[in-house]
């Protein structure tokens, strides 16, 4: 969903959500609240592609306001709204709300890795919070014969996860996990795109059980109070910081 096409992308959406609403509840006599969920959670897996947190916004939320605005759903029980809302928590549950927002690893983001930190095959290496697996394709990329593991907590994105990384030919391991439980002790690598507010606790976690020499490496977001190792350039200019374990 480039700039470029902007908002061409978000009208396919919205008329792809009425299409199947329309068709669910009126052509098919699904009942309207499990029309009015399946569409919205179309509209809410499409929306993690946008390009910002703001375009997501817009496209995830553009179907069930304008369906609220037409009158459409004059008729509806104020209970159907509980749908859309069920819908749109499986995507991304609350427990996960802490963490990062759904912000997906550019392409090339992670070139120039193995420059700096080489890694053998049979390598492991962990996207914690994997999202639709947009890290996982740039690690694979990065390192073709290390194995790559993801965790994500919401179950859809999990599945759609899988599902991508098939399709894109990306072999990979992912499982529904919260990645502040999941033992990184047994990676060479760990990638993180979390935030600033996360970073502390994603230092602390991986200084506890990274084992020497195994390295965590965050986009974006520098650790404070921790010298990097190394840092690597991603074709926007964002920074992607380097530690290696231990640096305590």
């Amino acid at each position: 969903m480039g700039a470029s096409s902007w908002p061409l992308p978000a009208l396919a959406v919205w008329a792809a959500a009425w299409a199947v609403f329309l068709g669910l509840s009126r052509a098919a006599g699904v009942p309207v609240g499990i029309a009015l969920a399946l569409s919205t959670a179309l509209g809410a897996c499409a929306a993690l592609l946008g390009s910002t947190a703001w375009r997501r916004l817009f496209i995830a939320l553009g179907f069930p306001l304008s369906l609220l605005a037409s009158g459409v759903a004059a008729g509806m029980p104020s209970w159907a709204w509980l749908f859309p809302l069920a819908a749109v928590l499986a995507l991304y549950p609350v427990q996960a709300w802490r963490d990062a927002p759904m912000f997906p690893t550019p392409r090339g983001a992670l070139r120039g890795l193995p420059a700096i930190l080489p890694m053998p095959p049979g390598a492991r290496a962990l996207d914690a919070g994997c999202g639709l697996g947009d890290g996982l394709r740039e690690l694979h990329g990065a390192y073709p014969h290390a194995r790559l593991d993801g965790v994500e907590w919401s179950w859809p994105l999990v599945l759609l996860c899988r599902l991508r990384s098939r399709w894109l030919g990306v072999p990979v391991q992912v499982r529904r996990a919260d990645i502040w439980r999941e033992d990184w002790s047994t990676f060479d690598l760990v990638y993180l795109f979390q935030r600033p507010e996360s970073m502390p606790r994603a230092m602390a976690k991986a200084a506890a059980e990274l084992r020497p020499g195994a390295w965590l490496a965050s986009l974006e977001f520098e650790a404070t109070g921790v010298k990097p190792a190394a840092v690597a350039q991603c074709p926007d200019g964002r920074p992607v910081w380097l530690y290696r374990a231990p640096w305590c």
